[in-house]
Formats: C-alpha cells, sequence, structure tokens
C-alpha cells in the first residue's frame, strides 16, 4: 500500500531570536564538572533537568522545588533551612543548594486551600521555585465579588507563602491556527494541531495532540475538507492532563520524529524530557510561527469557564507554564529544546504575541506514560513498544503522519515564575501548589477561541474546538505541514 510520510510541520516565520538560537551548534554542550566536591556543576538545560530529576527521585519533599540559573548554567535546588544531609546531597550531586522557608508540604498545603477556597473560572496557581511561593494568576473576567474572593485567599496565606498577579488577558484554550489537523462537526469545522508523530502500545501509528481536540472530534483529516485519515484512540479533558492519542486509519504510515520549525530548519526529536523552571523552550506555531521563552512553572493548576455549563469550571491539573507567547490557533502543538527533546503539547493561556501572556502546556512525558505510547519509528508493523514517557527513539519516525505540525514548539507566554493563569478551581489534582495541583491546561473555556478562524468553533465536549490546539485554518505563518508520500 502507499504510504504517508509526514512531517511535523507547523511553519512560518521565525522569530530572529529564536531561529538564532536553533542554529546549528549554536548552545554547545556546557556539561563540566567542576572537579571540587561540593561545587556547582556547569551545565546545559537538558542535563540539569536530569540531573533535577534524580534528585526528585532521590530526595524527594526533602527538596523544596528545582530550577535552572541559565546565567551560571547551574541546577538551584530549594532546601528548608537546617536540613544539612538533604543539601551534603544535593551539593555532591553538582546542584547550587539555597537555603528556603517553606517546605514542598506547605506549599502544597497552600496549594490545597486555594483549590478550596478559590476555585474560580479565570484562574490559575502553581509554585516559583524561584521565589518559594505560590503564585497566583487571576486574568481580567475575574473582577468584583470573585476578585475579592481570590485576593482574601492569597492574603490568609501570607505575603511570605503566597503572592497574586493579574493577566491582562482571559485564560482559554488556542484554537485556530496554522498547519493542522481538521474535523467536522455539527455546526462548524475543528482544527487542531498535531503535537508529536509516536508509536502506539499495538505497535501503530499515531500522534498526540490536545485533549480538548479528541474531546470535541472522533476523526481528523489533514485537510479542511478532506476524507479523515486518523481516529482518536484516548482523549483526557478535563482533569489530570489535556493530551490525546490519535492512531493513523493507514497502519502502514510512516511519520519522522521531527519538528519543522520553519525557514528550511528541522529539528530532530530524540526524546521526550521533563521541563525545568528557567529552561528556555520553543514553540512553533502556524499562527504565530517560532516563538521561544522560558518555563515558569511546574504542575500548575489551571480553572477555565466551562463550555458546557454556564456556572461550571473546568480544570486541568499537572501543566508546564511558560512566558512563550501563542495566540488561537497555536493549540495542540509542540513545545521542544533546541537540542530535540519534546516537552509539552500547547493546551491553552491568555494574551498574544504583542502584548505577551500566560501559557500553558501538557506534558510530554505524562501524556506517553499514560497512553502508553513512544517516541520513535512507527512502522505499523504491530510490534509496538510501549509505555514509556519518554522513551523515545530518537529520530525515529514516528507515526503520526500526517498531521502537521502544529504549533508547538514554542514556549508560551507564560506567567511568570510558575505560576499559573487558571481559573482558580481546579479540577484536577487536587493539591497542590505548585507542587501539584495545577492544571493549568484546562482550557476548555471558552472553547473555540474567539479567535478561531471560521468554522473554527467546535462542537466538541468541553474542549473545543480544538480547542487548545487548534490551529484553524489557515493561520498564518505558513507552514508546511505535512510533507509525505502516502
Amino acid at each position: 500500500m502507499p504510504k504517508r510520510k509526514a512531517a511535523i510541520a507547523v511553519g512560518g516565520v521565525a522569530a530572529l531570536g529564536a531561529a538564532a538560537l536553533l542554529l546549528p551548534n549554536a548552545n554547545a554542550s556546557q556539561d563540566k564538572a567542576s572537579g571540587a566536591a561540593g561545587t556547582a556543576r556547569t551545565l546545559k538545560a537538558a542535563d540539569a533537568s536530569d540531573l533535577a530529576a534524580q534528585l526528585q527521585k532521590a530526595l524527594g519533599d526533602a527538596l523544596a522545588g528545582s530550577y535552572y540559573d541559565s546565567a551560571k548554567r547551574q541546577l538551584v535546588v530549594n532546601v528548608v533551612s537546617g536540613d544539612k544531609n538533604v543539601i551534603v546531597q544535593a551539593e555532591k550531586a553538582g546542584a547550587a543548594v539555597r537555603q528556603v522557608g517553606n517546605s514542598t508540604a506547605q506549599l502544597r498545603s497552600a496549594a490545597r486551600t486555594l483549590k478550596a477556597r478559590a476555585t474560580v473560572p479565570g484562574t490559575a496557581w502553581a509554585v516559583d521555585p524561584r521565589t518559594n511561593k505560590v503564585v497566583v494568576t487571576a486574568d481580567s473576567t475575574v473582577t468584583g465579588a470573585k476578585w475579592d474572593r481570590v485576593r482574601s485567599t492569597v492574603r490568609g496565606l501570607g505575603s511570605d507563602m503566597a503572592t497574586l498577579k493579574r493577566s491582562a488577558g482571559a485564560f482559554k484554550t488556542f484554537v485556530s491556527g496554522g498547519d493542522a489537523i481538521f474535523s467536522q462537526v455539527p455546526g462548524g469545522n475543528v482544527r487542531c494541531s498535531l503535537g508529536f508523530n509516536v508509536t502506539a502500545s499495538d505497535g501503530s501509528p499515531a500522534f498526540l495532540t490536545a485533549g480538548h481536540c479528541g474531546v470535541a472530534a472522533k476523526q481528523w483529516s489533514d485537510s479542511q475538507n478532506g476524507q479523515p485519515i486518523a481516529t482518536v484512540d484516548q482523549a483526557t479533558f478535563p482533569g489530570q492532563g489535556d493530551f490525546s492519542l490519535v492512531k493513523y486509519d493507514d497502519p502502514s504510515t510512516q511519520a519522522p520524529s521531527e519538528v519543522n520549525a520553519g525557514n528550511g530548519q528541522t529539528v530532530q526529536i530524540n526524546q521526550a524530557v521533563d521541563a525545568t523552571v528557567g529552561q528556555t523552550v520553543f514553540r512553533m506555531g502556524s499562527t504565530t510561527g517560532l516563538h521561544d521563552g522560558q518555563v515558569t512553572g511546574l504542575d500548575a493548576t489551571v480553572n477555565f469557564q466551562s463550555e458546557t455549563d454556564p456556572n461550571g469550571v473546568d480544570t486541568v491539573t499537572g501543566l508546564i507554564q511558560t512566558d512563550v507567547c501563542a495566540e488561537a490557533g497555536d493549540s495542540g502543538g509542540s513545545l521542544f529544546t533546541q537540542d530535540g527533546g519534546a516537552v509539552g503539547l500547547t493546551s491553552g493561556g491568555s494574551g498574544d504575541c504583542t502584548s505577551g501572556g500566560e501559557t500553558f502546556f501538557q506534558p510530554v512525558t505524562a501524556a506517553l506514560q499514560a497512553t502508553g505510547a513512544t517516541l520513535g519509528a512507527g512502522t505499523g508493523t504491530g510490534t509496538g513498544t510501549g509505555a514509556g514517557a519518554g522513551g523515545q527513539a530518537g529520530a525515529g519516525d514516528q507515526a503520526g503522519a500526517g498531521n502537521q505540525s502544529g504549533a508547538g514548539a514554542g514556549d508560551q507566554s507564560g506567567a511568570g515564575a510558575g505560576d499559573q493563569a487558571g481559573a482558580g478551581d481546579q479540577s484536577g489534582a487536587s493539591d497542590g501548589s505548585g507542587a501539584g495541583d495545577q492544571a493549568a491546561g484546562d482550557q476548555i473555556g471558552g472553547g473555540a477561541d474567539p479567535s478561531a478562524t471560521a468554522g473554527g468553533e467546535q462542537s466538541g465536549a468541553g474542549n473545543r474546538s480544538g480547542a487548545g490546539t487548534g490551529h484553524r485554518p489557515g493561520a498564518g505563518a505558513g507552514s508546511s505541514s505535512l510533507t509525505g508520500t502516502r
């Protein structure tokens, strides 16, 4: 049978700063052991992320968060004052240690309080390890009694535990966009972006995209009025994540594990990696092109106004928060690192690429683990690989053929330090201040982002329109969406 070879393409005009960072050898490894025991090592971001994961596994809640200091190229870990044993272990591992006042347990308790008392559509929260506080963000829709409720809750936690900030825009999923995947639903077209090609646990070719897209529509095409080429296998939204696994209908479909970064540049995706606060990431979207920024928070919780219930809240937990800009149509696409690490799937946020804003992403590692998919070559033979969150095969071909890239790469705007926007309530993870709670991605809200291009609204269940992923017709920056042969 003929095969379709599709590259994740997201196209468009790249921001000069981001493009420069993606040039070959622009960011050579900074790995150097410092020599003396107890001296912080100089690390590139990917190695700092690995070290953070190792320390978290070894020391658990004895750590109160960590972040990457890009100026010094060091991993900084927070340790509650007085815990000398933990300090020694962290320093021996090569991290810089900072003693702080708030423990992980205290930060999680603060997040639980926010969930119980300040769950309001248009709010979000996450732990900012750089300030050792929970940062709460309220968007422009949080006013009057709702604003008073959120503000009094934050004040009750104390200025040394939590801070409150405003977002100029409104939290929503990004629905419109560029190289996209399309679905026909009652009332119009749903448009989303492909995130990363993967291999499903049964060996079949597939791709990951936003969960609100998978909830909105079951079958997806690579053209606005074309025949379906892929069918949703699993979808999660709202709740603990915003991700979908979509399998290609043709089992012989082949797709490379790469993201088209525009201007003839392609980034090979080698593995799934966990995000680290302070890390530089890239988002590629057909609406806004290539943009870069930093991870500002983890485990974010976002509360969106429900699309199906005027009085309801759709909460998503466990998201990554960034300050990379994004707009309607950039949803569902890829968030990645310069050296080919798959980090996240665009979920939603506020603002735009003119004024900035907060953006949230579904962690790829969590999506892979939940769906049993792996990054890497999908031959369609049924031998499937499996679970893992990050197993990826490197350059492998990924399954996903055809869909396009979707926006992705870039990080989006993100609220600072980790704080997420969300509407306060979060359904998902209950706990968490940053530490765990945060859903960030949720957004169903409003569904198809107002900005979505025509036809873009979706009917869909709650999520909508592609909501998040949305690239909608043609939005923008043009790009290439699937290159391939079938």
